[in-house]
């Protein structure tokens, strides 16, 4: 470990110590300040924690202008096409694709194209959805075992102020949480494009603990030439007692998919009629399968006059995916498809203990934790011809890799939010994060690095309707462990195991109208030791330069009426590499390609109108580089949903959803690189590669509760 890591670690270790020395003052427990919680005595002089999951009601609870909590009711409301894009409730997160619906989806904000999940950091009930050193991306973070009626809250952050925040989290971290009870029902859904799925959940006591269970079956063929062909199983049962300050819960899931992978494709594909729609594709055996499995254990209780919570998940992974993107630049005989695999078991755990003490006659609140996480994972591409392997006799070039690779993770945090008025208060914490890899195979070599990160927030409240916020920070993304050993081998030097990111804000929350209208401001800037970039050879991430980016955002949410809400987001954003980088198609620049210039959304959500309930939604991305040099660029889209529910007697419901409502033709995402097909010289040419947007599509459903 260097010497800036050692003294990082005795600064946190002191901290540490001095917060478990803390003289105690009235006790009571603590709430993470990402979370967005009160504290208020109950007449048993136990202290009560109440969640209250609202835009509007922040101010007071709040470290920053880019944290907040998404209710239930938005969940439920906001019309999307694909789980994923219900993590678009998270301002100026847009999330899409460019390839089959089973595989992660493309994740974009705050002027970062975040592939699969680079620097977004996604949870679902207390598990870490990222995977680092993946087959695909790293950090993939697939959400499609998550189902959305389950969801209770969304709770966000941005940017790497946060102390009990880690890997992939500095531009922004997502946790899902789910329910401990539900409603009895059962809901049929049909759609264009041959869609069709079934959910079904209910709950029941057992004695005082709630048993819960929800199964979804999906079935989707899209506008493809080739069907989609998804088939989806998805289940979960769950066990839980308490509450959120005393309880407990245990939670097994299975998920299992299978897809035709329409990847994107050359625009001179369609020019020279090879494909004759954009929802052709060169190659129609490109293909995934994916399953997961998890049990999971969540834990509150009181503690010594604080609040005590733990966390444990074992998750295992299975994943292929055929894919074909550079068609035949790799190999001329028998094209570039791969098999890209993994078989990965993660296992993990995390703590924390918050308590609320005195000092000086003032007000503290003291927070403590420690994270640790372990993933064996056996990874391996392998060249493939309509999805079977080549023979070696037959593979002129021998690109086959197999790694057996081993990463051990884990942090500690300290933190004292002190209240020093009642208008001024400030957060500040340290946080060491340190990683250790090995690989056995084909990337042979070990690698390891810590980080300290320290994180400071000054909140000024001059009027109950007004806050401000200046907040800085360090947080980190880690890279994969295959390419950090490609590097030093190849005697690159700056390839780390662990790439530090460092952010500053400054931040405004205002309330008006009698606390109906809500809105934040927050200008950001965020530094990146190594970008990651995208290589299409491979169809994987690797760590690039360093990058700069400033933006901002501004999020408004307007209670116009009992049923009638507005929400708006825009975001926008400046994304530069320090140095000139070459992206592979013979151009050089400082932008950052695939960075949208400005993302947005707007919501319109009616609800308790009677029997009737339904949203409105626009989602926006920006034009965007696609070479380095902005001389290529992408061309965004804009694109309306809408969703419409009546309920009526003995608990049926039915509900039409109409998504790209005004049948927008667009692409959902494009990229900019070399491949070759039949006819071009050996080098390739370089080209926009499309993924287009579905046409409009209608859903009917129909739910009976029980």
């Amino acid at each position: 470990m260097n010497q800036r890591a050692l003294v990082g670690r005795s600064a946190l270790t002191a901290l540490l110590a001095v917060c478990a020395a803390w003289p105690v003052g009235a006790d009571q427990p603590l709430a993470s300040p990402t979370a967005t919680t009160t504290v208020a005595e109950a007449a048993d002089g136990l202290q009560e924690v109440t969640v209250t999951a609202e835009r509007l009601s922040l101010i007071g609870t709040a470290s920053t202008a880019s944290q907040g909590v998404v209710d239930k009711d938005e969940i439920e409301l906001t019309p999307a096409y694909r789980p994923g894009q219900v993590l678009e409730t998270v301002p100026g997160l847009d999330v899409t694709v460019h390839s089959g619906e089973g595989k992660a989806n493309q994740y974009l904000m705050r002027g970062y194209n975040l592939d699969h999940g680079t620097d977004l950091a996604v949870f679902v009930d207390g598990m870490p959805v990222n995977e680092p050193t993946h087959a695909h991306g790293q950090g993939y973070a697939d959400v499609n075992f998550m189902i959305p009626e389950l969801a209770t809250n969304i709770s966000y952050t941005k940017g790497p102020y946060y102390t009990d925040e880690g890997d992939f989290a500095s531009v922004g971290a997502v946790h899902v949480n789910y329910l401990e009870t539900i409603a009895g029902q059962a809901s049929l859904s049909a759609g264009t494009l041959d869609f069709q799925r079934l959910f079904t959940a209910e709950s029941t006591k057992v004695r005082d603990a709630n048993l819960l269970g929800a199964l979804e079956l999906q079935h989707y063929d899209g506008p493809w030439s080739t069907p989609g062909d998804q088939g989806k199983l998805n289940g979960v049962l769950r066990f839980s007692a308490g509450d959120q300050q005393q309880g407990y819960s245990l939670t097994v899931m299975l998920y299992h998919d299978t897809w035709n992978a329409e990847t994107d494709q050359p625009e001179r594909a369609l020019e020279k009629g090879l494909i004759s729609t954009p929802y052709g594709e060169l190659d129609t055996t490109d293909a995934a399968q994916a399953q997961r499995a998890s049990l999971s254990g969540l834990f509150h209780d009181a503690l010594g006059g604080g609040q005590f919570s733990a966390n444990a998940y074992l998750i295992g992974n299975h994943l292929t995916l055929w894919n074909d993107f550079t068609h035949y630049l790799v190999d001329p005989v028998n094209g570039d498809q791969e098999a890209q695999h993994e078989d990965r078991l993660t296992v993990g755990a995390a703590s924390s203990y918050a308590r609320h003490s005195q000092l000086f006659g003032l007000d503290l609140e003291l927070l403590l934790g420690a994270q640790m996480r372990y993933d064996l994972n056996e990874v391996s591409r392998t060249p493939t011809r309509d999805r079977l392997p080549i023979p070696t006799a037959d593979d002129p070039l021998g690109f086959s890799e197999t790694d057996h690779v081993r990463l051990a993770s884990d942090a500690l945090y300290a933190q004292v939010l002190t209240h020093w008025n009642y208008w001024f208060r400030t957060v500040l914490g340290l946080r060491e994060d340190s990683m250790h890899g090995s690989d056995l195979g084909t990337n042979a070599g070990s690698a390891g690095r810590a980080l300290f990160e320290p994180k400071a927030s000054l909140i000024f409240t001059p009027l109950e309707t007004t806050e401000f916020y200046l907040s800085a920070g360090r947080g980190l993304h880690s890279d994969d462990l295959r390419g950090v050993n490609q590097a030093r081998h190849e005697g690159i030097e700056g390839a780390a195991l662990i790439a530090s990111q460092t952010g500053e804000e400054i931040g405004m929350r205002q309330q008006l109208l009698e606390r109906r209208l809500a809105a934040t401001l927050a200008l950001f800037t965020l530094d990146a030791q190594s970008e990651t970039t995208y290589d299409p050879d491979v169809g994987q991430d690797t760590a690039g330069p360093a990058s700069h980016r400033v933006g901002y955002e501004l999020n408004v949410t307007y209670a116009a009426l009992q049923w009638l809400e507005f929400y708006v987001s825009y975001s926008g954003d400046r994304a530069r590499f320090a140095t000139p980088y070459a992206d592979g198609t013979g151009h050089t620049g400082y932008f950052v390609p695939n960075a949208p210039f400005a993302t947005g959304s707007l919501n319109v959500y009616l609800k308790n109108l009677g029997r009737w309930s339904g949203a409105l939604g626009y989602r926006y991305l920006s034009d965007y580089p696609l070479s380095s040099d902005d001389k290529v660029r992408g061309s965004g889209y804009g694109e309306w949903n809408a969703d419409l529910h009546y309920a009526f007697e003995r608990g049926w419901s039915a509900g039409i959803g109409v998504y790209n409502l005004l049948n927008v033709r667009a692409n959902a995402m494009e990229y900019w690189y070399v491949d070759r097909l039949p006819g071009d010289p050996a080098g390739g040419v370089a080209d926009i590669h499309i993924h287009p947007l579905e046409p409009i599509t209608v859903r009917l459903m129909i739910t009976k509760s029980f």
